[in-house]
Formats: structure tokens, sequence, C-alpha cells
């Protein structure tokens, strides 16, 4: 094949720039080792009209179509590519129903929010803790999601929860443990105000805590667990693409920072798409989606296995990190 036209929207700037740059940089670095590739980007700004707009200039110019980051955008976005009977590729809104809500239209690479709690649920039935698991979301789909699956299994592993709009009034546990899913900001905040009170939660986690500038947002971090889609330090030699330490070495080269898992997951959408045109032999969208439904593989972003009759991702797991005094370290996932 002709070298592949890569597009992709996300946030440079607006609500979630915050991850959408890392996402820029850590494709901008596929692109690089690629070699066989061109690279678009657009903004998006954080909203959805402007992305819509932007991906329906892409669809004109690209052969591959890259998600922006963000559960609401990846919804607008999932529109946008059944409206154009084109593909997009899902490398930063785990939402389930964004997941899900056009088949054949969208192949997504994150695990999806129901399951993003499994492996602290996990934890804490092995640890056989006894006190009252709170769970906290924010007002997004993405938060209600992560509480939905996070009630339901622990309900199955025999964990007391309770789910609450904001934290529990004093007194209403003796012992109680804290899972918040949120927006970053939101997640900070809850947990800063849970740690602050005469009776703090025995037990942590935050989805912010998944990446590294919880470290400094929340002052001292130390004995948080976080769960994410992705953390360096488990490494295994992957089936596509670079393996964690070359990726990490060119991150750091470009940004002078770690990446977190925004970056490593739309690394892997890039990886994977372009495996599967060139597999294909063709952009179009029903032959790179047949090649898509039939792939198991792994990037060092994890396993990669789509339900063929969805797009939603069934191989890839969650990752559980708890911060130490040396920054966070992953335990589980």
């Amino acid at each position: 094949m002709a070298r592949l036209r890569v597009g992709a929207c996300l946030s440079l700037t607006g609500g979630y720039a915050r991850f959408g740059r890392q996402a820029a940089a850590a494709l901008e670095v596929w692109r690089a080792a690629d070699g066989r590739a061109d690279l678009l980007i657009e903004d998006d700004r954080g909203d959805r009209d402007r992305l819509r707009t932007a991906l329906r200039g892409l669809a004109g110019r690209c052969d591959v179509l890259l998600g922006p980051y963000a559960t609401d955008l990846m919804r607008a976005a999932g529109g946008v590519a059944a409206d154009l009977d084109r593909l997009v590729w899902n490398h930063g809104g785990s939402g389930d129903d964004a997941e899900t809500a056009h088949p054949g239209h969208v192949v997504s690479v994150p695990t999806p929010a129901s399951r993003y709690a499994d492996p602290f649920l996990r934890h804490l039935a092995a640890a056989r803790d006894p006190a009252r698991l709170y769970l906290v979301h924010g007002g997004g789909g993405f938060g209600r999601r992560v509480a939905d699956g996070a009630e339901t299994a622990a309900r199955a592993l025999g964990i007391d929860v309770a789910r609450v709009g904001g934290l529990p009034e004093p007194g209403a546990s003796a012992r109680w443990n804290l899972l918040c899913a949120a927006s970053f900001e939101e997640d900070v905040r809850t947990v800063a105000a849970a740690r602050a009170r005469p009776d703090p939660p025995g037990t942590v986690c935050a989805v912010a805590a998944g990446v590294r500038g919880f470290g400094g947002a929340v002052g001292d971090p130390e004995g948080v667990y976080g769960v994410g889609q992705w953390f360096p330090g488990r490494p295994r030699e992957p089936e596509l693409g670079l393996n964690e330490a070359a990726f990490i070495a060119a991150v750091r080269r470009r940004t002078g920072t770690l990446p977190d898992y925004p970056a490593a997951q739309a690394y892997a959408a890039a990886v994977i798409a372009a495996h599967c045109v060139r597999t294909a032999g063709s952009p179009a969208r029903r032959p790179v989606w047949d090649v898509a439904a039939s792939l198991r593989t792994t990037t060092l972003f994890g396993a990669f296995g789509i339900d063929p009759s969805t797009g939603a991702q069934t191989a890839h797991q969650a990752v559980l990190v708890r911060w130490t005094p040396a920054g966070p370290e992953a335990v589980g996932g």
C-alpha cells in the first residue's frame, strides 16, 4: 500500500488538553517509528461541535481516523463515523455506550468503564476487608459507568458497597473505604476532602490517581490507589509496535516527561489500526473491520481483542497502582 494518511482529533486546548497533548505526542512517536504514514492532528478544543466539524474534515483527507480523548467526545465521533460510513479507532473513550453505540463503525482499544474498577475490587476482596465501600462518581457518563460496573462487581465479590452522591456523613460507618470516579479535578477534590476528615477512609482509590499528575495535585498521595488503562513497570514483549522501554524513551525525548495511559492507548490504537489496514490491503471500512474483529494481539498497552458484534474491547485489563514515597507503582491488573 501507499503511505497511510492518518487523522486524529485531540484536545490540544480546552478541558481535556492535559491528556489530549499526551496522546498527540504519542502519535508523533508512532509516526516516526512507523515510517510509512503521514499524521494530521486537529484540535477539537474539548468541544463536541468542533469535534464533529474537524472529524468530517479529516475524513475527506485521511485513510485512518483516530478518535478523541474523553467519552463524551467519542460518542460524538462514533455518530460522525456511522453517518459517513467510516471506521473510527477509539483510544480515549472508555464509556460502555461509546464503545458499543455504532457496531461496525467503532473499534475500541481501552477497557470499558464498567470493568475499570475490577483490579481494585479484587484487591479488596483478597484482603477480606469488611469495611463498607462508598462509591462516589461525577455527573458525567464515564463516572456513572465506572460506578455501575463497580457496584455490580463488588456485590458479586461479597463487598459491602453503597453508592452515594458525595462523601458519606461523618460517622455513617465505623470503618469505610472510598472509590471515586469523576473528572481529574473532581477526583482530586474528593480525595483531599475525604483524607482531611476526622474519620478518613481506610483505603482510597481514585481513577485520577492512575496518572502521574495526581501526586502534585493532591499534595500527599501516599497510600492512595489508582486505576488506569496502563502503567509502566510491567513490561512484556508486544507482538505489534515498540516495546515499553522504547516507547517511554521516545516520549521522554519528545516531551521531557514520562507518559501516562492516554499516551499509551493512543499509540496502541495507531499501531493496531495501521496493522489492520495494511493486512486488509485497503482502508475501506468493511474489510478493515473484518480484520480487526478477528484480531487477537498485544501491544505495549496490553492485550487487544474486540467483541465482533459491537466493537467493544474484551481482552484488555485495567491496571491497579498504589502511590508510595517514590511515586506510583503497579500492583495488579
